[in-house]
């Protein structure tokens, strides 16, 4: 039997390939909101993110979600995904 193949994704903020079972998703659904996706199932246009603190914290002072999404993102956003990150680890 062949061995399964492991879902790789690239990190917008340190650039690094990891597996996408270690890595945290931000979504951005149709009607253009943004949110962290802790399943990695919600429907709509995905990013991934290390899963460290430092990571987190460049996503928001580089504002990478602007590029990644072509897209004005808020302020609001940036520090709605450091609460739930944050708090979700903490």
């Amino acid at each position: 039997m062949k061995p399964r193949k492991i879902p790789l994704r690239t990190c917008i903020a340190c650039r690094q390939e990891k597996e996408k079972r270690e890595m945290l998703r931000i979504v951005r659904n149709a009607q253009g909101e943004i949110s962290l996706d802790f399943s990695g199932k919600l429907p709509g246009r995905g990013a991934y993110i290390c899963n460290g603190e430092a990571c987190i914290k460049k996503l928001r002072k580089q504002r990478l979600l602007h590029k990644t999404f072509s897209q004005e993102v808020p302020e609001e956003v940036y520090v709605r995904i450091e609460e739930e990150f944050l708090g979700s680890n903490g």
